[in-house]
């Protein structure tokens, strides 16, 4: 059966039943009204959610109803009023496959099974590394991108954690996922704390404690508070 794969994540890239289609869709409008049907397609969408999502202004008269007839030959839209885009139950959508990867990875890390989360923490982070629709401005992709810049951070984490847990050449990989954490999201005690870990694992112990107390003094300068107590006893046992 031909493919159904759909990039959403950096270039907006669509195979719909075999057939590259995104260079055809109907300019900036018809890309937007088709990532938006592909992000919402778990219900129908109706018509005046659909117009807002593509206009701040929608224009005078019904603009929809021409755009949504360029969409129909080329992806299988469902509905007249309220529209559905209606892909095969096995279409590939690189959103979804994120969010699968990162649950997969969170079991796995769960289990301590490192090697078992390595893969899937690694998809998750690829693909929302390259952000929903650069380039594109439109109030509805704000939601998106941080729900996707959240499950970046999630899936440093995870990629940090279990190359941690395999150590060896893939400490590397720990260090760097754990430094990208603290510059995207420094006040998230996570980051800190891997690597920490992740400098002591290497012999870097001085280098681990010097990274506690530049969060430490972060911390205090700019919110007026402390490192969590389980930052703190992490770097005790470091000290210790």
């Amino acid at each position: 059966m031909p493919e159904t794969r759909i990039q959403l994540c950096g270039r907006l890239v669509a195979r719909i039943a075999g057939r590259r289609i995104d260079d055809e869709l109907p300019g900036r409008q018809g890309r937007l009204a088709f990532a938006y049907l592909v992000a919402h397609r778990q219900r129908p969408g109706r018509r005046d959610e659909l117009a807002a999502a593509l206009w701040d202004e929608p224009p005078a008269g019904d603009a929809l109803s021409p755009l949504l007839s360029k969409l129909r030959r080329l992806v299988p839209l469902d509905g007249r009023g309220d529209v559905r885009l209606a892909l095969p139950s096995d279409a590939w959508v690189d959103l979804d496959a994120a969010g699968e990867a990162l649950h997969r990875a969170q079991a796995a890390v769960a289990r301590e099974a490192w090697a078992e989360a390595w893969g899937p923490a690694r998809v998750a982070q690829h693909v929302a590394a390259r952000g929903f629709l650069p380039g594109e401005d439109a109030p509805w992709l704000d939601e998106r991108r941080r729900e996707l810049e959240e499950l970046h951070l999630r899936a440093l984490e995870l990629v940090a954690r279990a190359c941690l847990g395999i150590g060896g050449g893939e400490l590397d990989t720990a260090e760097r996922s754990a430094r990208t954490l603290v510059r995207g999201a420094p006040y998230r005690e996570s980051g800190h704390r891997l690597l920490m870990e992740t400098l002591a694992a290497r012999g870097d112990k001085a280098e681990a404690l010097l990274a506690y107390d530049r969060l430490r003094l972060l911390l205090r300068d700019e919110i007026g508070t402390a490192p969590s107590a389980q930052t703190q006893e992490l770097h005790r046992r470091l000290l210790g």
